[in-house]
């Protein structure tokens, strides 16, 4: 009876004991639960626990935010100069990337220079780019101004001339404001033109020689056919695609005048200077060839009034390759901002000696050399007995007269 009553007291300790270990296993095992659903918790308030992305991640936006606070993005006027020969005029044509263009060059060099986002390259208009004239195809520039927004990274100029040609470059830059547009807010433009002295030789003399030499007498006359452009006409036969009555056609010159004679690889050559408020496509090619022909005789003066008249006028249109954008001014816009203690005016005399030396080394030899070895003013020249002076413009010569692959103004 004693073994039996022992049994049972060491059966219910065991019961009690398992009751025991039960009631804290199952304890145990939420409070794992709970712990495990507060580190969850916690897992989610922290930073995932991946040091490489979290490393990658944070670099890339480190550097993004030390880049704009050590490059901030600015609107910047920048001074180009280049040779046009081999492009199709200044203006990108994105429609036509066939047709390499001087902006095609200056864009690439702006990305691989890491002054624009690459994503700015192909939509201009997000870095608010803006050039004060359209070169036409085979036009130089020593004076051309573009303006845009850059990150303005150090040694700029350096880096950006390092991705571009050596017959392209920016030789200067300065800060304008916010608003500025290199085109709206230029009053004037000045071109000029280089080309041989045989071209006002008379008609019949042998547009080949290069011995020819133009008298003071020619050069006279040549300049008093010139200054008859001063002031405000009617161009719209300078040009094409306006009417007469279009009040775009009228056009302010002035300036414009032949200079002082030089001689290059024997052949003399001259050069005219033209300033005005802006230009028509082929308006400066074509006061040009309406000169020559007057001064050689193919037709009178007075078809230079008649021209300004409503009344279509047959005016050639000299070659292109003697065209060159000389300078660009901002009278207005130095009046007003160039004085504010901010901003600089739109002078660029410092940059006067570069700018010679450009077109010293890349400009004008690459003008002498082609028109001696391509002849396309006495080619030109050969073609001039077609114009009929006296008569209106036929249809078909005007288009033979303005068949230009150029996509720009003069």
């Amino acid at each position: 009876m004693t073994f039996v009553r022992s049994s049972w007291r060491v059966c219910n300790d065991m019961l009690r004991s398992c009751r025991i270990i039960h009631i804290l296993s199952r304890h145990l095992s939420q409070f794992s639960k709970s712990k495990m659903t507060e580190d969850s918790i916690k897992a989610l308030k922290r930073p995932a626990d991946d040091s490489h992305v979290e490393t990658e991640h944070g670099d890339k936006k480190l550097k993004t935010d030390q880049d704009e606070k050590k490059y901030p993005k600015k609107k910047v006027a920048l001074l180009m100069a280049y040779s046009g020969k081999g492009y199709y005029g200044m203006q990108r044509n994105a429609k036509n990337s066939q047709f390499r263009t001087i902006e095609d060059e200056l864009v690439t060099a702006l990305v691989r220079a890491e002054c624009i986002p690459e994503g700015h390259g192909h939509d201009m208009k997000k870095m608010s780019f803006q050039r004060c004239a359209r070169t036409d195809k085979g036009v130089s520039a020593a004076g051309q101004v573009v303006s845009l927004k850059l990150w303005m990274i150090e040694n700029i100029l350096d880096k950006i001339n390092a991705h571009l040609p050596s017959h392209i470059r920016i030789l200067g830059y300065k800060r304008v404001t916010g608003g500025f547009n290199s085109k709206n807010n230029c009053d004037a433009r000045t071109y000029s033109y280089m080309l041989p002295t045989v071209s006002f030789s008379p008609k019949d003399y042998n547009q080949e020689d290069t011995s020819f030499r133009v008298s003071s007498e020619t050069l006279q006359k040549v300049n008093h056919l010139f200054g008859l452009y001063k002031g405000t006409h009617n161009f719209h036969n300078f040009t094409s695609q306006k009417g007469p009555r279009d009040p775009s056609a009228k056009r302010y010159i002035t300036h414009m005048s032949c200079g002082e004679t030089f001689v290059r690889q024997e052949a003399e050559f001259a050069v005219i200077t033209v300033r005005g408020q802006s230009f028509m496509m082929h308006q400066i090619r074509k006061m040009i060839g309406l000169v020559i022909a007057v001064v050689k005789g193919y037709v009178d003066e007075g078809v230079i009034e008649r021209s300004w008249g409503e009344e279509k006028v047959d005016i050639p249109k000299a070659p292109g390759l003697g065209l060159v954008l000389e300078r660009v001014h901002f009278d207005r816009y130095n009046k007003r901002f160039g004085g504010d203690g901010i901003h600089e005016t739109l002078e660029w005399t410092e940059e006067e000696e570069a700018v010679a030396a450009f077109k010293d080394k890349h400009i004008y030899p690459s003008i002498v050399e082609t028109e001696l070895l391509e002849k396309s003013m006495v080619n030109w020249m050969a073609t001039l007995y077609i114009h009929d002076f006296d008569a209106t413009a036929t249809g078909n010569q005007e288009r033979k007269d303005d068949d230009e692959d150029g996509n720009a103004s003069d």
